[in-house]
Formats: C-alpha cells, sequence, structure tokens
C-alpha cells in the first residue's frame, strides 16, 4: 500500500501563541456507560491514548485544541518534526512547529511521540543527493541535533527512528538509506538516538505490520536480531491505517504479544480506519468494531502501551487526498461530532473499570526492600496495596519523578544513574484513577559505574574531511556488571556524539560509561561502542590514549 501524508509547511507558519486549552465538552457525547474523558480511562488502565496534531489547528482553532487538550494524554506532530520540517536546507534547522507541539503537550499535561528522524519520504532532496559518506554524517547529525533538543524534555519520551524500513514480502525496501548505507543504518540511526537521549524510548515503526504476515515477521525477525546484538531499540510502532474494504487484519493480539515477548514495548502510532464515501450506518458499526478490535489487543497485552490516533478529525484527515472516494476514516466527524467510532473506543478503555462514582483510593502499599543494585538498576518489592473495587497498578517515584509503572508487587529498575543516591516510594492506584498515599521510602545508591579487568581496544571505522567514526571493544577477562573507560585525544579533535553508551567530558578527556542494556559482561566476553569524532588535520585521524 503506497501512502503519502498531507504534508504541512510549517516553516511557513506564523503560529499563534497557544493558550492553555479549555476543558469542556465540544458536543454532546453518544451513549457511553461512563462520562469521563478518554484519557482518564487510559491512564487508569496504564495505557496512553493519543492523537496526531496538526500546528495550523492548534494555532488557530479552538474546538481543536479543546478536544486534544481533554481527550487525548499523548500527541504526536503529524509534520513538524519530520526532516522536511526541521532540516529543509544542511545544518539550517528550524523548531518553530515543533516547539509548538511540546508547548502545547506542557500546557496540558500530556506526552509527546517524537515523529519521524529516518525516512525514506518527506525528507529534503538534498540528504538522498549525498554520498555514502556524507549521508551517514548528515543522519547523525541530524538526529543528534533533532533529539537532543528535546532530551531534557521530560515531555518527549518516546521517538519513531526508524520508519517503513521493509516492503510488503519482508525484503528491505529499496530506500536511498538502503542503496547507499545498507541494511546497517537502522542500526546506526539507534545508535545515535541512543547517544542523543540516553532516557527516550527509541522505536522502529511501518504499516501493514499490524496481524501476522509477512512484512510483520521481517520486522519481528530484526527486532530480535538487533537487540541480541545490543542494538537500543526499546518499543515497536504498528501505524494501522486500515480499510473496511479489506478487513481487519488478522492475529493482531498474537502479533502484539510475540513483539512484547522480545522485551520490547509496542504501540499503535497511527490508527485510522477509512470506508468508502459516503458514509452510512452500517459502515460506521463496522468501522467501530475495528476501532475496538484495535483497543482490545493493547489493552489485552501489559507490553503494549497505548495507542495513538492518527488525527482524530474528519475535517483534516489525510485520507481523501491520498485514497479518493475514500474517508471517514477517524472518531470525530467534520463538524466535531463524536461517530460511532468514539464511543467503540471510549467503551473499550472504560471496559472493566469500576462505577464513576468510585472515589475511595487504594490503601498504602508497603515499604519496599532493594535487591540486585547495579550501576544502572535496582530492584523493588513491596506488599500489595488493597482497594475496595481492585487495585489495577503501582507506580514508583524519586521525589516527584516516576520511575517506572508494574502491575505486580516488584518492579526493576532500569536507567539510573552510576554512583547515585536515590529514595523512592511507591503509590497504588485503581481503575477509577484513585491513587493511594505513598508508602515508606527506601534508599539506595547505584553502583559507580566501574570496570574491572576489561582491556579497550580502538578501531577507526571510516573518516571524511573534518570527521571520523570511532569504535571501542571493550574485552573482560572476568565478569563485570558495569564499566568505564576514558579516551584522550590531542588538540584538535574532539567526540560530538556517541551510542551505546554515556560520554561526559568536553576534550580533551571523554569518559564512557555503560547504557543501561550493556553494563553486564560474562567472563571472556566483550561490549563494543561506537562514536562521531571532529578533527582539523589531513589524512588518517590520530587514534586516542585509552584508560
Amino acid at each position: 500500500m503506497s501512502r503519502t501524508r498531507r504534508a504541512i509547511a510549517v516553516g511557513a507558519l506564523a503560529l499563534l501563541p497557544i493558550a492553555p486549552a479549555v476543558v469542556t465538552a465540544v458536543v454532546a457525547a453518544s451513549p457511553a456507560h461512563a462520562s469521563q474523558p478518554l484519557r482518564a480511562h487510559a491512564e487508569a488502565r496504564g495505557k496512553f491514548i493519543g492523537t496526531a496534531v496538526a500546528t495550523t489547528q492548534l494555532a488557530n482553532e479552538s474546538s481543536y485544541r479543546t478536544i486534544a487538550a481533554t481527550e487525548f494524554d499523548q500527541i504526536t506532530a503529524e509534520n513538524a518534526m519530520k526532516w522536511e520540517s526541521t532540516e529543509p536546507s544542511p545544518n539550517q534547522f528550524t523548531f518553530s512547529g515543533a516547539d509548538a507541539v511540546v508547548a502545547f503537550a506542557e500546557q496540558n499535561g500530556q506526552q509527546v511521540h517524537g515523529h519521524t528522524l529516518v525516512w525514506h519520504s518527506q525528507t529534503p532532496n538534498w540528504v538522498e543527493n549525498l554520498d555514502a559518506a556524507g549521508m551517514r554524517s548528515a543522519m547523525n547529525s541530524h538526529i543528534a541535533k533533532v533529539v537532543g533538543r528535546y532530551a531534557d524534555n521530560p515531555v518527549v519520551r518516546s521517538w519513531d527512528v526508524v520508519n517503513e524500513a521493509f516492503n510488503e514480502d519482508g525484503t528491505m525496501r529499496d530506500s536511498f538509506w538502503y542503496r547507499k548505507l545498507g541494511g546497517g543504518y537502522i542500526a546506526d540511526a539507534f545508535r545515535a538516538a541512543r547517544a542523543a537521549d540516553p532516557d527516550a524510548k527509541l522505536c522502529i515503526n511501518d504499516y501493514n505490520v499490524e496481524g501476522v504476515n509477512s512484512k510483520s515477521t521481517a520486522m519481528y525477525n530484526l527486532v530480535k536480531t538487533l537487540r541480541g546484538q545490543g542494538v537500543p531499540i526499546d518499543c515497536v510502532g504498528f501505524q494501522g491505517h486500515l480499510s473496511l474494504q479489506y478487513g481487519f487484519p488478522g492475529q493482531v493480539r498474537e502479533n502484539v504479544q510475540r513483539f512484547a515477548d522480545l522485551g520490547v514495548d509496542v504501540r499503535f502510532t497511527e490508527i485510522d480506519i477509512r470506508m468508502k464515501t459516503p458514509r452510512d450506518s452500517a459502515k460506521d458499526a463496522q468501522q467501530a468494531t475495528y476501532y475496538r478490535n484495535v483497543m482490545d489487543a493493547c489493552l489485552a497485552v501489559s507490553r503494549c502501551v497505548g495507542v495513538t490516533i492518527w488525527g482524530f478529525t474528519d475535517k483534516y484527515s489525510w485520507v481523501p487526498d491520498t485514497f479518493p472516494g475514500e474517508g471517514a476514516a477517524l472518531p470525530y466527524d467534520e463538524n466535531y461530532g463524536r461517530k460511532p467510532a468514539y464511543t467503540a473506543i471510549h467503551d473499550a478503555l472504560a471496559a472493566g473499570g469500576p462505577d464513576p462514582s468510585d472515589t475511595t483510593p487504594p490503601t498504602a502499599p508497603g515499604r519496599p526492600s532493594v535487591s540486585a543494585v547495579t550501576s544502572s538498576g535496582a530492584t523493588l518489592t513491596w506488599t500489595a496495596a488493597t482497594d475496595n473495587v481492585g487495585v489495577t497498578g503501582y507506580d514508583v517515584y524519586s521525589g516527584t519523578t516516576r520511575l517506572g509503572s508494574a502491575t505486580g508487587t516488584s518492579l526493576t529498575l532500569t536507567g539510573l544513574t552510576p554512583n547515585t543516591a536515590y529514595t523512592v516510594h511507591v503509590v497504588a492506584r485503581d481503575a477509577a484513577g484513585n491513587t493511594s498515599p505513598a508508602s515508606g521510602t527506601v534508599d539506595f545508591t547505584t553502583l559507580a559505574g566501574q570496570s574491572t579487568g576489561c582491556t579497550p581496544s580502538y578501531r577507526l571505522v571510516n573518516s571524511w574531511p573534518g570527521g571520523f567514526q570511532g569504535e571501542i571493544t571493550l574485552r573482560c577477562a572476568s565478569a563485570v556488571t558495569s564499566w568505564k573507560t576514558t579516551l584522550i585525544y590531542p588538540s584538535g579533535v574532539g567526540v560530538t556524539q556517541a551510542w551505546s553508551s554515556r560520554m561526559s567530558g568536553s576534550g580533551p578527556a571523554y569518559t564512557f560509561t555503560n547504557a543501561d542494556w550493556n553494563g553486564t559482561i560474562p567472563a571472556g566476553g566483550s561490549t563494543t561502542f561506537g562514536y562521531i569524532g571532529s578533527w582539523n588535520g589531513t589524512g588518517t585521524p590520530p587514534a586516542p590514549a585509552l584508560s
């Protein structure tokens, strides 16, 4: 299925200041068995419910802003974070549209999913025309700049790193990325994104992979292989651009589960369900069933973290421009009226929850105990809370920062900072969104992250005028649970970004410690991390001194 999303020239917009959205109902709801917005029910189920948003409508339409803020707790920029919008010319970055989306999310208590970094479409021609070395450099630089801009912003939590890499038969798409860089560009892109933001969830995203088929199996095998090689793929995105005329995909829940079993999160990233127009009641009912099927598949698997609808109103859907004679794909009509699809989504999220009049919070969980402390993680265990209806999950906090969530009474934290003291507590929640008093606190300090018995070695991967790519392999005679190594370069040489590690220093010494997923190395084992350097010499870049 060939698709082109309707582009919006973000750089040309004169965005108006975005005032906080007024959280009120725009139109009367269709009948549903609970009256809370979608986001309230999703949060009670431990999921997100999201939508793609366009900067023009955020700036100019109050009804659009109100629904986007009221109903959804996650937003994706429809076009404002794509390459053509953020870097239309080499090294000329513009973030006005992306910043507007992030500001809207900050004002309305939402998370942002970044979309998209490496894609064969909506990428400027100047990128496609580069040679291999130039293209690799441009990719790494673009990822570093775009992801790095929002790395410290707590609302930007995830990114589509690589988008639509496969053909329908499961072979690799013959994109300009693949032709010039080979299949390794996918791993390189994820490593660059991890270097730019060590804490973001990094996703691979594609369409027609919702059910079990050749394409989804190829993506499954790639994710399994790359994760086995230490590539930081954290999540898989199923776009979900569906059509009534083709039927609902087979084995969707089973497909979600098999990816989750790889240890990655799963998310439906771009759901819309189009029909041949005009609408009628039968088509509306079938569409509502398909939306319900998607929601139920996600709700059935704990590692399916949420569902994003690709827009919410038919007024601004990309579908009619791409599929003539088709449309009406979204849960709100062109006048912002709620369709049966809205009710289906709402009731799927609300199903099984208590009566909305439930205002009784759970009791406080027991004080957590801590074990298996490493340089980047620890395992917490606590006794269960009780509730008049039922506890649905627990959140672990350090101060006001949520470190993770669990449905049971234990959680292994990852991504912590080495040699750092933490004081944590646990809060229980129920299906109505009531939260318990905090448990007692427990203190622990992560390990220092210094390796013992590991020897680093350097390899120059390639170089180009003004820059180079280096690689360090650590080989360990004895088992370690964390590592650390330092590179010292002469004047004129610097390190600009790294992956599969955490980097500190600004020259001449650069210190690298393990990422949260590659600190443990068995006796006789090894791990490798890479980096991009800059230098002002000619010939071969000098090798660093290692310690």
